[in-house]
């Protein structure tokens, strides 16, 4: 639904008092379609996760190689280096609803053959990475669509709400999902597993019909002006509310965020094994979703906020670097998803804020390319640190180069500011 759509009695009740602490936390879920549309993604992403598991898991058990485990991920992440712009070109393009659709069509497709290949005994290490490479392109186009899609159902007003709540649902299916996936590998079997996640993605159509959204025909699909990406660059560069928070995400989540990697590696430091692994993985999600739940509460934007974020959490992970033992590790690693979700959030909703309502799919094509692409290729990097110089000193470097890029975005920022006045 957009700003200007019509709202029911019930969603509109209260807009002109301040709301109470619950209500504030969850103003968003007041509007229907935003709820219907929530439900949609909690499961979906329940079923994505529990799909990264027993993917992983499938080409372990085909090749009996991490590399390959490695070489499948890659694989799905790469794309949006590739199509993370022309995704957001798309967004802008089409209608959101109808490009969303045919994704999640194209997604089931690929959940689906996946498990008929594994059910049917016939699956090779060569079809999961070309399942694995199909997908990860989809998504290139589905995320920029479905980040500005957000802006649309709840409007202006509630936007930095919707995304909190975004992050929070991401974040709990990422604590489900696994757990689901290693039920049903051990109940029913791998292949059912992919089933699943096929089937969630018929639940996230049915949801994105039922909702409702104004303006919702888009743009008409035929000639347009060539540079479309280039226009959307020159947008960025010309708008500091937007070229510094995305210059920021760069430098703060290239080698920061990759937390898979950096605990995998003081799994050996702390020569723990596989239930330490998860409690680590356990303690850093338990700490995002309480951030998405403040951020939800309480949370504002702006670039001055991202610049706090991005500071504290350059100092959680410099913590964790010199953590004297596994449960303080524990302790501090909460900390770190708890602040990683405060700057991601804070990051999403000043960029979709700011950014222009006809530009913000490829907007949010370059924040997707410089957030979850940066991610991609500092993991390699994060990873031959950790075998050269061990995991404390890796994560030492990615604090270091997050406070060193904080710094120098916070300095660029006031200079350009001082010059303009």
């Amino acid at each position: 639904m957009s700003a200007s759509s019509p709202r029911t009695r019930s969603e509109t009740a209260g807009i002109g008092r301040r709301p109470e602490p619950v209500r504030r936390m969850f103003a968003a879920m007041r509007i229907r379609d935003y709820r219907r549309f929530f439900l949609g993604q909690l499961i979906s992403n329940t079923g994505t996760w529990t799909q990264f598991v027993a993917q992983d898991w499938l080409v372990l058990r085909l090749t009996g190689r991490s590399l390959d485990v490695g070489i499948a991920s890659a694989l799905q992440s790469l794309p949006v280096l590739v199509f993370g712009l022309i995704g957001g070109v798309a967004a802008d393009r089409y209608p959101k609803r109808r490009l969303l659709i045919t994704c999640q069509m194209l997604l089931a497709l690929c959940a689906a053959a996946l498990a008929a290949l594994t059910l049917a005994g016939a699956v090779t290490r060569y079809e999961v990475f070309a399942l694995a490479l199909l997908t990860g392109s989809v998504s290139a186009f589905s995320a920029p669509a479905l980040q500005s899609f957000v802006a649309e159902v709840v409007g202006p007003d509630h936007l930095r709400n919707a995304v909190s709540l975004g992050a929070l649902n991401y974040q709990s299916a990422r604590l489900v999902g696994p757990s689901l996936a290693a039920a049903l590998i051990s109940v029913i079997g791998i292949g059912w597993a992919f089933a699943v996640n096929a089937a969630t993605y018929c639940v996230v159509i049915a949801t994105l019909l039922a909702v409702r959204v104004s303006g919702d025909r888009g743009p008409a699909p035929g000639p347009r002006p060539k540079g479309q990406v280039r226009e959307g660059l020159r947008h960025v560069r010309q708008r500091p509310e937007l070229l510094w928070p995305i210059t920021l995400v760069g430098f703060v989540c290239t080698f920061g965020y990759n937390f898979p990697t950096l605990l995998t590696g003081f799994s050996g430091t702390y020569h723990s094994g596989a239930q330490e692994y998860s409690l680590m993985t356990t303690a850093l999600g338990l700490g995002a979703v309480t951030g998405a739940l403040a951020m939800a509460w309480r949370g504002t934007g702006g670039t001055r906020r991202l610049v706090f974020w991005a500071l504290a959490f350059a100092t959680a992970e410099a913590v964790a670097a010199v953590a004297p033992g596994y449960l303080v590790f524990l302790i501090v690693m909460a900390a770190v998803g708890l602040v990683s979700i405060l700057f991601n959030t804070t990051a999403n909703t000043t960029v979709q804020l700011s950014a222009q309502t006809d530009m913000r799919g490829r907007v949010m094509g370059l924040y997707t390319l410089v957030y979850s692409g940066g991610t991609t290729l500092g993991a390699p990097v994060v990873g031959w640190v950790i075998d050269v110089w061990g995991a404390r000193a890796a994560m030492a470097a990615c604090a270091a180069v997050a406070l060193t890029g904080t710094l120098t975005v916070a300095w660029a920022r006031r200079r350009s500011s001082a010059s303009a006045t």
